[in-house]
């Protein structure tokens, strides 16, 4: 069964949306939108507080917790994630899995303590990837840091020491809406076996049709301003998947 995921990136209260990490404007209520995706067929939705590593803070609880209280699918928490006792929070506040992103970087135990801890289908091992020289590269802090390090190589490691889902963010195609990162998603899928979000670069219907026809092996595709934006619409877009054979919750 494929998801379709929505993604709400919060900074100072609000979502927001930008191209390839960049030139960040103002969307709309936390609140309102993801109430808004949960009644309309949304699998599941990712919150991320974008700015939180950034500024060195916790994640906004109050927010998290409107957002919580008002949708009747799972929600994926992350940002400013860094020790067991993030984790433990975002569970506590009601989050249905936590995604680890810049603090895996920081401590890569932090990931198989906490799958020790929480389960691993619990913890999702979150990557900002873009194509440089030749190579995929792990970006942190909101995209804007090039740590050097192999992405395919991490994505990797982070399976191995018991991240249960993986999300992929693909910086090079992120806000530009001309299709998923299909060459970086392949090479991911190809070397893992637990479940891949794809992220980045969703322009239409046409996008998903695509994306989970050249990759079978992709479980879900997160988007942001399509869905924001009104450009796509879910039901619509969960009718033609199925219509085209695709597995979706309909």
């Amino acid at each position: 069964m494929k998801r379709i995921i929505p993604c709400l990136d919060v900074k100072d209260g609000r979502v927001v949306k930008g191209v390839k990490f960049e030139g960040l404007s103002e969307v709309a209520s936390p609140v309102d939108l993801a109430k808004q995706y949960s009644d309309s067929g949304a699998d599941e939705l990712v919150f991320y507080d974008i700015t939180a590593s950034i500024e060195g803070r916790q994640i906004f609880a109050d927010l998290l917790t409107q957002v919580i209280k008002c949708i009747t699918v799972p929600l994926t928490v992350g940002g400013g994630i860094n020790e067991l006792q993030d984790i433990e929070r975002m569970l506590h506040l009601g989050a249905d899995k936590v995604s680890i992103n810049t603090g895996a970087l920081k401590d890569p135990e932090l990931i198989k303590k906490a799958a020790s801890e929480f389960g691993s289908r619990r913890i999702v091992f979150a990557a900002d990837v873009k194509y440089e020289n030749g190579m995929y590269v792990v970006f942190t802090h909101g995209g804007q840091e090039n740590t050097g390090i192999n992405a395919i190589e991490w994505i990797k490691r982070a399976e191995q020491l018991g991240a249960g889902e993986l999300v992929i963010n693909s910086i090079d195609t992120d806000g530009v809406r001309s299709g998923f990162d299909l060459p970086l998603l392949k090479e991911v899928v190809e070397a893992v076996s637990i479940p891949v979000v794809a992220s980045g670069g969703a322009g239409s219907i046409d996008d998903f049709i695509t994306l989970f026809q050249a990759l079978p092996k992709i479980d879900a595709g997160l988007a942001a301003s399509i869905f924001h934006f009104g450009l796509v619409k879910i039901p619509k877009l969960k009718q033609e998947l199925y219509e085209k054979g695709i597995n979706v919750h309909i």
